[in-house]
């Protein structure tokens, strides 16, 4: 519901603060008095663009704001694009103020005092007022709206999340494919690998062997060297004359010549040279077998340069080392293993998808059985609607096309309207006279009350070119509709007029040389004095306004 309107230094209006009532709230006012400038204030809140013109002669800068009411379908609605913006959604009971602050030079747009840009503002505006007046755009002109508010006056709000399931599980097919097939090796990819890992394995190298064998050749490189060594240490040690062996048995024969006479004073020193004799014999047998080891003969040395070859071409291929040939090899078998189950996967995927496909138009087919038999229930409540408007013999239909099948089935609709016999039904947005426009949408948001979310609906040249009963009619369905949702209708029909919760009367006035436009909230004795002038003045005006009021 629109709860106030503030507007200060636009066209006529010097300043006005305005508190709109629930139910119908009517505008009246004489031609030329600013009533389109209400209009005007309206659409700039909801994203129109602004022209410096609108600015109040002598001043530099104009500001409008609104705050309106959010109930819960459209906050479910708007509450994402608050969340974009930054934009806490409002607790209980919330209300959006809407603000625009507009320059000579520059405009700035406020959404409860958060700036942001004109296209937001069209966003969120386009969910909280259905304006129908000459040259604005109207929302039921939109395919996608129209198809929305049919599938809610038929309650397929199930059928329509069904389609919309699936089709997320289709989106998550196709993006998984899409993943998975994005950097699927190619033929020539896939023999490279084919290769490196044929290569790999020929060779087998083994973890750290690289390092081993190296070590293993810098030894017998030097085993000559380390032959010689080996010699004239056991010479030293055992073999030669006047070894260490054969000193270390003179030592012991002396120490027990020493020992001879007090044998058990010094047996510790006895014990002691066999332990130097022992390890002497270790020593010597540990350089004979380390000598044996590294005694490598021709074919084994070229063996083993051999191996060292093999393992540097791997390292240098693949490597700077072996666990970087043993990672290769691992992707390169993860990658290969892709290749050669991309085929059977593709398959697997191609028929889930020709599955899921298959159940989309299923049920988008009992979605459009539904429809088609819910809008011949629909069309002929809005004709009958419309006949009691001043359209006797109109004809409004559906036109059902067929679309590739996605969230909302495959249904696409147009509504096309005709108002006398003879004519061609067109789409609503080819309907020339915005008073007749205004009057089929009046009867269809009539219909559809129910289905429609948007909590306000503003009506200009509702009553253009009619009078009498049908006049009557448009306010008792403007007041019907006004139950549903907050109505507010800019109106030159008094019986129109009678019908409003709220009346609001525009009128000029001059003051030391500058014209106003005020706008007042009516009481029962300004209302009948509205309505006296709108019938023309005079007694009799009077008694009819009277007798409208009562």
């Amino acid at each position: 519901m629109l709860n106030w309107l503030k507007i200060k230094n636009m066209a006529l209006i010097a300043a006005a603060d305005i508190e709109f009532g629930g139910g119908l709230n009517v505008i009246t006012g004489e031609t030329g008095a600013g009533k389109s400038v209400l209009l005007g204030v309206i659409t700039l809140l909801l994203g129109a663009r602004a022209d410096k013109g609108c600015i109040r002669s002598g001043e530099s800068r104009c500001e409008i704001s609104a705050g309106i009411s959010i109930n819960a379908p459209t906050m479910r609605e708007i509450g994402p694009i608050l969340g974009q913006c930054g934009i806490e959604s409002p607790a209980d009971e919330p209300e959006i103020q809407l603000r625009r602050v507009i320059t000579r030079t520059q405009n700035r747009n406020f959404i409860n005092d958060t700036p942001v840009t004109l296209e937001t503002l069209q966003k969120i505006g386009s969910f909280l007022v259905d304006i129908h007046a000459a040259n604005e755009h109207h929302s039921l002109f939109s395919r996608k709206y129209q198809l929305d508010l049919l599938d809610r006056y038929a309650s397929l709000e199930t059928e329509r999340h069904d389609c919309g399931k699936i089709c997320e599980r289709l989106r998550a097919l196709r993006e998984r494919r899409k993943n998975l097939f994005a950097d699927l090796p190619s033929t020539a990819e896939a023999e490279y690998l084919k290769t490196t890992i044929d290569e790999i394995n020929r060779i087998s190298p083994l973890p750290d062997e690289d390092t081993l064998l190296s070590a293993r050749h810098a030894l017998a490189a030097d085993s000559q060297k380390i032959m010689e060594l080996s010699s004239a240490v056991t010479q030293v040690l055992d073999a030669a004359e006047n070894s260490i062996a054969d000193q270390m048995g003179a030592v012991y024969r002396n120490i027990q010549e020493m020992l001879r006479n007090t044998p058990d004073s010094g047996k510790s020193m006895l014990e002691l040279c066999t332990v130097i004799n022992d390890s002497l014999r270790e020593l010597s047998a540990a350089v004979e077998n380390f000598s044996s080891t590294v005694e490598l003969d021709e074919k084994e040395f070229a063996e083993l340069e051999s191996r060292l070859a093999a393992l540097q071409t791997l390292k240098r291929r693949y490597g700077p080392t072996l666990n970087h040939v043993f990672e290769t090899m691992e992707k390169a078998d993860q990658r290969l293993e892709i290749y050669q189950e991309a085929d059977a996967l593709r398959e697997e995927l191609e028929t889930e998808e020709k599955s899921l496909h298959a159940e989309l138009l299923k049920k988008s087919e009992i979605l459009s059985e539904k429809r088609r038999a819910a809008a011949t229930d629909l069309t002929a409540a809005v004709i009958s609607k419309l006949e009691k408007l001043g359209f006797l013999r109109s004809m409004l239909d559906l036109v059902f096309s067929k679309i590739e099948p996605g969230e909302s089935g495959f249904d696409q609709i147009e509504m096309v309207f005709s108002a006398n016999p003879g004519e061609a039904p067109q789409p609503l947005r080819a309907i020339a006279s915005s008073g007749e426009l205004s009057r089929v949408m009046l009867a269809l948001k009539a219909v559809l009350a129910d289905a429609d979310a948007i909590p306000v609906l503003l009506f200009d040249e509702i009553d253009v070119n009619i009078g009498g009963e049908t006049a009557a009619q448009v306010g008792n369905e403007l007041k019907a509709l006004a139950a549903h949702r907050q109505v507010l209708c800019i109106s030159h029909l008094p019986r129109v007029a009678a019908c409003a919760d709220q009346h609001f009367s525009v009128a000029k006035e001059t003051l030391n040389g500058r014209t106003f436009s005020q706008i007042v909230l009516l009481d029962h004795n300004a209302r009948k004095n509205e309505l006296a002038r709108m019938l023309g003045g005079g007694r009799a005006a009077e008694n009819l306004a009277t007798e409208l009021l009562a």
